[in-house]
């Protein structure tokens, strides 16, 4: 993600929780948008990514697990960037806007018995206070708790570049109903869209097993989603940036099984800096949400490779605890 000039990332973590939080912080206002497809979403400062609302610009980016209570990682956010100056004006005073998303990991193990007041406001301060180019992968931040059908879920990221040098990277903390290997084995969904080795270099397997295609489902209704954000050094309208947006989608379904459902709240973010020109209008943009998808689908692939099992009692397994490097 923040191979894209003008994008930082910062991770705070309670282990003993079982959760954390993520900022994307823009060092300058991006212009920005999203789309939703799952059909359990919990977000902060959504309505105003609408093409049609009327603030353009976003300050950052909020990504947390605890469901409802991990709303507050935004407000955390927002604090330290006001420390900073950052925001909104408006006459005499500044706003940083801070859209969000949140995931659930209330069931992972963790100790969630947090009283009167849940931590997720100073997990967001903390992330933003940390936000940098350098940033780790797996059981980090709103990656921290989050889990699969069938293993440990994460923090991943990867980025793409254009024929014209324009680049796209993405990140996503992955808690998906479904699975994101192939059947029981340790194949990618992804494998096809891989750089290099990035998760493993396995390719698909030699013969699709059986059951590779019958949905496995996690848990119950409320448990899981996956929550993305995607970022382009290009100059985009809010329009162009919501079509970003649905473009990246895809990535979901290229790398999940199943994607889309009741029972995930899947959702991307997409924010342009405006560094540098898109070219064609058209094909400039949709060659931009192709990579955009692909460096989607490898980062959710690389969310699981990453991840660490939680030190819980009957946690579920990590890929490399499972299947070794």
């Amino acid at each position: 993600m923040t191979d894209v000039p003008g994008v930082l990332v910062g991770h705070a973590a309670d282990l003993k929780l079982g959760s954390g939080a993520t900022a994307v912080v823009f060092e300058e206002p991006a212009v920005a948008s999203a789309d939703v497809r799952g059909g359990g979403t919990g977000t902060r400062e959504l309505d105003l990514l609408d093409p049609a609302a009327t603030v353009e610009r976003i300050d950052a980016i909020a990504l947390s697990g605890g469901s409802a209570f991990g709303l507050e990682t935004g407000a955390g956010i927002a604090a330290a960037l006001a420390e900073q100056g950052r925001g909104f004006a408006v006459r005499t005073v500044r706003v940083p806007i801070v859209p969000g998303a949140i995931l659930f990991d209330l069931l992972n193990g963790g100790d969630k018995g947090w009283g009167r007041h849940p931590p997720y406001r100073e997990l967001g301060y903390e992330a933003a206070q940390a936000a940098a180019a350098e940033f780790a992968l797996g059981s980090v931040g709103a990656g921290t708790g989050a889990t699969t059908e069938n293993l440990k879920g994460g923090l991943g990221s990867a980025s793409a570049r254009t024929e014209s040098g324009l680049t796209v990277g993405a990140i996503v903390a992955v808690n998906a109903v479904g699975r994101v290997t192939i059947g029981d084995g340790r194949h990618f969904w992804a494998a096809p869209l891989e750089a290099g080795s990035e998760f493993g270099g396995l390719g698909w397997p030699a013969k699709f097993p059986a059951e590779a295609h019958i949905p496995r489902l996690k848990g119950g209704a409320g448990e899981n989603t996956s929550i993305a954000a995607v970022a382009t050094d290009a100059v985009l309208t809010k329009p162009q940036a919501k079509r970003l947006a649905m473009m990246a989608s895809a990535g979901f379904a290229r790398a999940i099984y199943p994607a889309f459902s009741p029972l995930d709240g899947d959702i991307v973010f997409a924010a342009a800096t405006g560094k540098r020109d898109l070219g064609d209008a058209v094909y400039g943009l949709a060659e931009l949400g192709a990579l955009a998808a692909n460096a989607l689908a490898r980062s959710i692939a690389r969310a699981v490779f990453e991840a660490s099992t939680l030190p819980f009692a009957g946690a579920l397994p990590c890929w490399k605890d499972r299947f070794g490097r």
